[in-house]
């Protein structure tokens, strides 16, 4: 069971600390200060994590159980490698034998057991080459993309919103049968084509915030349970294809 950190001492750190007035902007020095005291980070360095965002996806598997059983797991943006280290650890991945694939355009430092590609998700390329090195199908993609923020809400919901659909027609296209889905989204509304889409394909479709999501967060989590698998191609569909 994951459970939410406590505040206190686990880390030998002691929470409220603030940071010297120095030549800081306020904002970054409000920013530091929230990072250092927050207990997810010092859980995530007490637990050999690469980020807080670990607990994001423990917390959502914990209530929704989607990593039992997983034996292959595509990780869309997925810098610095937090969630790759979760799904190597329950697929069993190793170097000889790899089982999970990483993309993300920010440079991520090598971990064992996952195959990581320094590309953007939206080249031409790289379904291919995610797919190429997963060595199969995968049962679970996961997705913790956002476009870089502008500081205009809408913009930024609908720039990552792009990114949601995207990896949503990718998981569709590699998803083994009675494999799920999950990506992050802003609040402000899930386009409705999505959804539908979702709902076509999936057996459950939800939005899930967990705990470890900070609560001044936009940030929600899309979740598609059970892929309901890829219909045969009509006879005109495999003429277009072989093109």
């Amino acid at each position: 069971m994951t459970k939410a950190p406590i505040a206190g001492n686990r880390t030998g750190r002691k929470l409220g600390q603030k940071v010297k007035k120095t030549k800081l902007k306020a904002s970054s020095r409000r920013w530091l200060e929230r990072h250092i005291n927050d207990p997810y980070v010092q859980r995530a360095k007490l637990e050999g994590y690469r980020a807080r965002a670990a607990f994001k996806l423990l917390e959502i598997d914990e209530k929704h159980n989607i990593l039992k059983g997983a034996r292959r797991i595509i990780d869309l943006g997925a810098a610095p490698g937090s969630w790759s280290q979760i799904a190597a650890n329950v697929t069993g991945s190793t170097d000889a034998d790899v089982r999970v694939a990483a993309i993300d355009f920010l440079e991520m430092a090598p971990l064992p057991g996952v195959k990581i590609l320094q590309l953007d998700f939206l080249d031409p390329e790289a379904p291919k080459k995610l797919i190429e090195a997963v060595g199969g199908t995968p049962d679970l993609v996961i997705s913790d993309m956002a476009a870089p923020t502008t500081g205009h809400q809408k913009t930024d919901h609908l720039r990552t919103m792009h990114l949601c659909e995207v990896a949503a027609h990718f998981a569709i296209e590699v998803l083994a049968e009675g494999g799920h889905f999950l990506a992050k989204t802003f609040q402000g509304g899930t386009e409705r084509e999505l959804l539908t889409l979702l709902k076509q394909n999936f057996r459950q479709v939800v939005h899930v915030k967990p705990g470890a999501s900070r609560s001044e967060s936009v940030e929600m989590f899309l979740l598609a349970k059970g892929f309901k698998g890829r219909k045969p191609a009509t006879a005109e569909e495999a003429v277009e294809q072989d093109r």
